[in-house]
């Protein structure tokens, strides 16, 4: 009996990647491009993604039932439209329809956090959670709810946009437009932003951080900073720590509001592990409404990395067809 392949496409601010997914949630087959600078027109941006698929449906051995899209940007409750992505130049973006038109399999467009929730319940770290919460924390913060088998979009389409909530009145500007977004506190931006500060201060704890870079904090990156804790630099140890701490925060918010089971935490910054999420813990349980007299929810580490995303969209895509 044939496969039900489907095609996966996760869209980020740096890279188009591609996959195609097996039932079982396997990548057989892998295709990637550079995602064209966001000055450029969405159309060269959709172009890209056109030679992805195009390449993966070429690949295939079975039949290719569908093709899943996932964008890092606000995505309507249509599934269709990309209202807003901040990487990619894409406004009010008719996604769906312009791929549609040049692809010969159904397309199915989502927001790429929900797309990687689904992949974690499906098939990763949250298997048989009823409720469960995804937070991404990559260069900023994307997040996901999925309760009882449904990924919840909200009215429009634009829930779980978690990184947008403001934990400090008066903070750190934000991209978005507002100031004291908890993305500003718990992101990889952050993270570097920090280290940052103190490389350019010429703090004697940063020497070893500034050692790893030849000495242009510019060239400093959070994978940098990750492998620096992981081989025990103290300061950096300390940074991870201080994401850690903003991440229990906000997570303690998440729960008084919405009381899921499990959060599942993925994007890059996650792959400090216990030393960004023993922090989380530590600061979600002092912060929790209730503390001592509820059950508290799991706080645990994606476990299908950056393949989540592409997967995630690939099953989704899959299930509608």
């Amino acid at each position: 009996m044939s496969e039900r392949l489907a095609v996966g496409i996760d869209i980020g601010g740096t890279k188009v990647a591609g996959g195609l997914v097996a039932e079982d949630g396997t990548i057989i087959a892998r295709a990637r491009r550079d995602t064209p600078h966001r000055s450029k027109s969405p159309g060269v941006v959709e172009n890209t993604i056109v030679e992805v698929v195009t390449e993966l449906l070429d690949s295939a051995p079975d039949e290719v039932v569908a093709v899943g899209i996932g964008a890092a940007g606000f995505v309507a409750a249509d599934r269709a439209t990309v209202v807003f992505a901040p990487h990619l130049s894409w406004r009010g973006e008719p996604l769906e329809a312009n791929l549609q038109r040049r692809v010969p399999v159904p397309i199915s467009v989502d927001n790429d956090a929900n797309a990687a929730a689904w992949a974690e319940w499906r098939f990763g770290a949250a298997q048989g959670e009823t409720h469960l919460m995804m937070i991404t924390l990559g260069t900023g913060i994307g997040g996901a709810l999925l309760f009882d088998g449904q990924v919840v979009r909200g009215k429009y389409g634009i829930a779980g946009e978690f990184g947008h909530m403001q934990v400090v009145p008066g903070g750190q500007r934000c991209e978005c437009g507002n100031r004291g977004c908890w993305e500003q506190y718990a992101s990889g931006n952050a993270l570097v932003r920090e280290a940052r500060s103190l490389m350019t201060a010429n703090s004697p704890v940063a020497s070893d951080l500034l050692a790893r870079v030849d000495g242009d904090p510019m060239a400093l990156t959070g994978p940098l900073i990750t492998e620096a804790a992981q081989e025990g630099d103290p300061t950096a140890t300390e940074l991870l720590g201080e994401i850690g701490t903003w991440l229990g925060v906000g997570i303690a918010n998440l729960a008084a509001a919405f009381d899921p089971g499990t959060f599942v935490v993925g994007g890059g910054v996650s792959a400090a592990g216990d030393l960004l999420l023993d922090p989380a813990r530590q600061t979600f349980r002092r912060h929790l409404t209730g503390r001592g007299y509820r059950p508290e929810a799991r706080i645990v580490a994606a476990q299908l990395g950056n393949d989540a995303g592409l997967i995630g969209a690939a099953d989704l895509a899959r299930r509608d067809a």
